[in-house]
């Protein structure tokens, strides 16, 4: 068992890894791009990579706080579905009103990778391994259907 600050400083050091090797990458536009914290210029819309003592995860989030527009940008990702696919070569799940374990209602397109483990160094590649296409084919994804999405 970590304590919290133990825990904040492996987090970190993941992230700042990441961070590191996915610099020298630019975006499906070719520029430079923080993929740690991904800005898709859309309010309440997030890509999000997440991972824990037990999976690792890629999410699209519709973070919108009124559930109705919230279901209308998903209605409206959910026509780029097909390309979503197509782009990052898997199916991912399609998640209206997704509760979390802090009761906080919101809509994702995730897929996972489990029996992971952020505290075990000798998972970071293959964390990694799994974060690296999935973003980078969100990213083009993204600079596909970014004009068509309002």
């Amino acid at each position: 068992m970590y304590s919290l600050q133990e825990t904040s400083v492996i987090r970190k050091n993941f992230w700042t890894s990441f961070g590191q090797y996915m610099k020298p990458i630019n975006s499906a536009s070719g520029e430079r791009v923080n993929w740690v914290n991904y800005k898709t210029g859309i309010r309440h819309l997030y890509f999000r990579m997440d991972v824990n003592n037990s999976l690792a995860s890629v999410a699209v989030e519709l973070r919108h706080p009124d559930t109705d527009e919230q279901k209308q940008y998903f209605e409206q990702l959910l026509q780029f579905k097909k390309i979503l696919e197509q782009i990052t070569g898997e199916e991912w799940q399609w998640q209206l009103h997704y509760c979390d374990e802090d009761g906080n209602t919101f809509s994702r397109i995730v897929t996972t990778f489990d029996k992971v483990n952020i505290f075990n160094t000798n998972d970071w590649p293959s964390i990694i391994s799994f974060f690296k296409p999935r973003i980078i084919a969100l990213d083009e994804f993204w600079t596909v259907v970014k004009e068509g999405f309002t």
